[in-house]
């Protein structure tokens, strides 16, 4: 089976806010996309299709023009795609590419000229009459599916230790270190950590190198000088053998690495 999964939103607005609609979802979606460290993609501007269409000519071209003011306002190139776009308005198409410098359609950013009339919707403009709002749709990520496919192959499963999904492996050398370890893996949880353990009978060096195959950032390392010391013996994916640390340190040890890796959840204005 194949999941799709879009986040969609609608920004339902007046002709004089549109601008400032359009531009600051740009932002938004690009914000994600350096968020996320994924910055080769291709900005595309979807024109009015041959045909059949929804909405008049002018509204066509307007809504072009802001999308197109939108876009190099931001400081991006863009193609145009002409006619390229489903019946209902232009959009933008932020493209990321594969490692096969394939493009995928991801953040998109598009004009909506049926829903309003569809749904009859009105608002009071400051002349006092009823107007029709426009509606835009705005996809940060596309496809859900898509873009942690595209995640996936762009850090090639070694991902920042902020958003890994498995952010410590414990490896207790023997059965009798089971129990310590489990408390250990409780007590990171508590404080909000993603982790796992392997208490099964397998040899060391074959939970070593299966947590190394899945690229986990940190393995914690419980034998019975660890457990003597109140600690665990650290190994970073990226820097090797840490040696001998107890919960604070390690904690103390990452703080800025997840802190600095993670996106500020304040945009700039």
């Amino acid at each position: 089976m194949r999941g799709f999964t879009q986040d969609d939103a609608h920004i339902i607005c007046t002709p004089e806010q549109i601008e400032n609609e359009v531009a600051f979802a740009l932002k938004f979606s690009l914000y994600i996309l350096k968020a996320f460290g994924l910055t080769k993609f291709k900005s595309y501007v979807f024109t009015k299709p041959k045909g059949k269409s929804i909405g008049t000519d002018e509204e066509w071209d307007t809504a072009t023009e802001v999308l197109k003011k939108a876009v190099v306002a931001a400081g991006l190139e863009y193609a145009i795609d002409e006619g390229g776009v489903a019946l209902y308005g232009p959009k933008i198409d932020l493209k990321l590419y594969d490692t096969l410098g394939r493009e995928w359609q991801c953040s998109t950013i598009q004009f909506d000229f049926n829903l309003s009339e569809r749904f009859n919707m009105k608002y009071v403009g400051s002349d006092g009459k009823k107007h029709t709002p426009l509606v835009v749709h705005r996809a940060l990520f596309g496809s859900i599916e898509r873009f942690f496919a595209l995640l996936i192959e762009h850090y090639k499963g070694d991902f920042p230790l902020w958003f890994a999904p498995v952010q410590f492996a414990i490896v207790p050398i023997i059965q009798q270190h089971n129990a310590y370890c489990k408390k250990l893996e409780i007590e990171l949880r508590r404080k909000g950590y993603r982790v796992e353990a392997d208490y099964t009978e397998n040899h060391m060096r074959e939970k070593i190198k299966s947590y190394e195959s899945e690229k986990v950032p940190y393995m914690l390392v419980v034998g019975d000088k660890d457990i003597e010391a109140g600690g665990f013996s650290v190994r970073s994916r990226k820097s090797g053998n840490l040696g001998l640390m107890n919960l604070d340190e390690l904690i103390k040890h990452v703080y800025d690495e997840i802190e600095q890796g993670k996106p500020q959840y304040i945009m700039e204005e």
